[in-house]
């Protein structure tokens, strides 16, 4: 691994200032990812800032009426254990126990995860089906880019040269509403998906008034299916509505052949795990009415 600096900063505005003035350097908020990279040469920097000491990054807030706030250094585990996230946002919860094993958990972060921009990435499709959208900062001031247009290419985001995410919001939950992630795996532990689905619903007497639905590990990037979740809208809370959105999200989905599966597995598994995943968000929704 090539030699490089490192630098701590404490506060945003010095992380933007080192950040603004190495344009080459990288953002370290949990390594998970980053330090495996930069051990097989696949990136190489002069200098990595640690940004897991920055405040505004490790934030976990929630109001009634703004949503939830997570900072994009906060790590998977503390998520996890949050008794708020776990009571408003199971799926979000739950998602954040899945991605890899307890050790990774404790380091790896939402934020880090989304800009690995990888197609497989666990967490993505949720945050796509709950509508979470990125706060962005440089020193010129901040922006706000939707969860489903951050990801360009794999390993690619739409960040810019001198800008740090600082955090993932979410709206509040609305009422009836219910979401779900579900991937197939060949191992139970620790594996990349073949495929992946989240979702989301909200419902009304038995009607669905919005829907979300996003597939991870079947095109280049993390991908949002709004056809799907649209055909929803208006219809009937029933097996064929479903059957209909899931062969829309099978119709979508652009996967390869490689040695977790061809493509036609793929397809296969983007309308059977969009069927289960609507199923448990609408079970979540009808239990939350």
């Amino acid at each position: 691994m090539k030699w490089f600096d490192y630098n701590s900063p404490t506060t945003l505005a010095d992380a933007l200032v080192q950040l603004d003035s190495h344009p080459g350097a990288y953002l370290l908020a949990g390594g998970t990812d980053l330090l495996v990279q930069l051990r097989a040469g696949r990136k190489q920097t002069d200098l990595v800032l640690d940004i897991k000491r920055v405040p505004e990054l490790n934030e976990i807030s929630f109001h009634e009426s703004n949503g939830l706030t997570i900072g994009s250094a906060v790590c998977c585990a503390e998520i996890h254990d949050n008794a708020t996230v776990r009571q408003h946002y199971p799926s979000l919860a739950e998602v954040c126990s899945i991605i890899g094993g307890t050790q990774i958990q404790g380091r790896a972060s939402l934020g880090g995860n989304l800009c690995n921009a990888a197609p497989s990435a666990d967490s993505v499709p949720l945050l796509i089906a709950l509508r979470a959208k990125c706060r962005v900062a440089n020193l010129k001031g901040e922006r706000h880019i939707a969860v489903e247009n951050f990801c360009l290419s794999p390993g690619k985001n739409a960040l810019l040269p001198g800008e740090i995410l600082v955090s993932l919001n979410f709206p509040a939950p609305r009422k009836s509403s219910g979401s779900h992630y579900l991937r197939f795996i060949p191992r139970n532990e620790m594996d990349i998906a073949v495929a992946g689905v989240g979702a989301s619903v909200v419902l009304n007497n038995g009607t669905f008034i919005d829907a979300r639905i996003a597939l991870s590990s079947v095109a280049p990037i993390p991908l949002f299916v709004q056809a799907a979740g649209d055909s929803l809208k208006g219809k009937r809370v029933n097996a064929a509505s479903i059957e209909a959105a899931a062969e829309l999200a099978r119709s979508a989905a652009q996967p390869i052949s490689d040695m977790r599966g061809t493509a036609e597995y793929r397809r296969h598994l983007c309308a059977v795990l969009t069927r289960r995943a609507l199923e448990e968000a609408i079970k979540h929704a009808q239990e939350h009415s």
